[in-house]
């Protein structure tokens, strides 16, 4: 048996001159470090690199914001050297769903529009579902028109002709028993469904909390709604006013049942086989 067998290897130092690996540390935003050879102390606030390497940016309770080399060992973690490395970057995830909640369909080509169509009263109205569900008609190819008012239902179906193949489906604000909407939707035929929400108006169906307030203002029959909410909630004009309401939409989450279930009735209704 050699010396090097029964005592280790001789030739490779003692233990305690052996140098001890150190952990290597990704330098993520706001990990807290202290410098070794300063003592400084902060939260990593971002990165820096020149001629002479990579540098890390540490910013102390105070505000200060310093820049460190980021060598090896140079730094300590609840008292323990480390060494710090930039993080590596990662492509964002991109979203599974669509904002309506449905499986988002990915590399998506235009399809040919149907013929069946989705009208709604305004463009207000237009713009909020196109937002929400914008992707998946376009999925089905689903084309949505404004009505640029209710009372022109009835001219723009006798021009339409709605049959076999060319359904229409139609959304219609404050549908409730007894309205002048209620009355001017009925005994369509069965290829037009009428679905709709009760609210005054389709800012309504947006959600109060969305929007950062506890509720919608009370707007007194004969005054405008729209001019009223704005001047209730300190929205200035009707136009200022539609910009927050749209803006506040991100997904379905921030609408009311009632609008979400009556678009969702519609779309199944214009595109399933007849």
């Amino acid at each position: 048996m050699s010396a090097r067998d029964s005592y280790g290897d001789i030739y490779s130092g003692h233990d305690r001159t052996k140098k001890k690996p150190v952990p290597t540390v990704s330098a993520e935003r706001d990990l807290v470090v202290e410098d070794a050879a300063s003592g400084f102390c902060g939260a990593v606030v971002g990165f820096d690199r020149s001629y002479d390497g990579e540098f890390v940016k540490l910013e102390d309770a105070r505000g200060a914001v310093r820049l460190f080399a980021m060598r090896e060992a140079a730094f300590l973690i609840d008292g323990k050297p480390v060494t710090l490395t930039k993080p590596t970057t990662t492509a964002p995830k991109q979203p599974t769903r669509s904002a309506s909640g449905s499986t988002r369909v990915e590399g998506l080509r235009a399809r040919v529009a149907r013929t069946s169509r989705i009208w709604v009263e305004g463009v207000h109205d237009a713009a909020l579902v196109e937002r929400v569900w914008g992707h998946d008609l376009r999925v089905e190819g689903v084309v949505v028109e404004h009505l640029e008012g209710l009372d022109n239902l009835g001219a723009r179906l006798t021009e339409f002709e709605p049959g076999r193949g060319a359904r229409v489906g139609v959304l219609v604000d404050h549908l409730v028993t007894g309205s002048k909407e209620t009355h001017l939707t009925t005994g369509l035929g069965p290829h037009v469904l009428v679905t709709g929400h009760p609210y005054i108006d389709v800012w309504q169906a947006v959600r109060p909390a969305a929007l950062g307030i506890d509720a919608w203002p009370t707007v007194p029959r004969g005054e405008d709604w729209k001019t009223g909410i704005c001047a209730r909630l300190g929205w200035g004009t009707p136009q200022q006013g539609w910009r927050r309401v749209y803006d506040a939409v991100g997904s379905f989450r921030d609408l009311e049942a009632p609008l979400i279930g009556a678009v969702e009735r519609l779309i199944d209704f214009v595109t399933e086989p007849e």
